[in-house]
């Protein structure tokens, strides 16, 4: 199994940063979210072109999560944490809804015409996309999601 996140050795100890952000699943606190990895990778030295492809995966990912892992009308908390090494940026993405594993849904057909596509999987889709690794798992009732790309 995956750990949640990079664990930094001792050589790589002042190349590591851990932060983190909670959400309410409120789709209005997704700027705070654009500004929160806008401050990781500046920090870290991330070119801007790396930091608004991560800015689009981890918020749609995010965005996922506030729209369907809560009933409609129930509040939730969505947790980010990011971690980074001189290698790799991990983001793991936690909460406490309706279990979802987001890495056994189809692969989505982009040669069909947009009109002949079933509706939703493109966000995801994105994701796999942009990012190196995602694994998902589900621990005591709780969803983590952990996204990893190489820098």
């Amino acid at each position: 199994m995956k750990e949640p996140y990079i664990a930094c050795d001792n050589e790589q100890q002042h190349a590591c940063l851990t932060r983190q952000l909670t959400l309410s699943n409120d789709i209005d606190e997704v700027p705070q979210l654009s500004i929160f990895i806008d401050e990781v990778c500046e920090s870290v030295g991330i070119d801007m072109s790396l930091t608004m492809s991560l800015n689009l995966a981890i918020e749609e990912a995010v965005v996922n999560v506030m729209s369907y892992a809560y009933p409609p009308g129930t509040k939730g908390d969505v947790n980010i944490e990011v971690h980074t090494t001189d290698s790799h940026i991990a983001f793991t993405i936690k909460d406490n809804g309706i279990p979802f594993d987001p890495t056994t849904t189809d692969a989505v057909d982009t040669s069909l015409p947009a009109e002949e596509r079933p509706i939703g999987g493109l966000g995801i889709h994105l994701v796999r996309q942009i990012m190196d690794s995602i694994n998902y798992e589900r621990v005591g009732g709780t969803n983590i999601l952990t996204l990893q790309k190489k820098l």
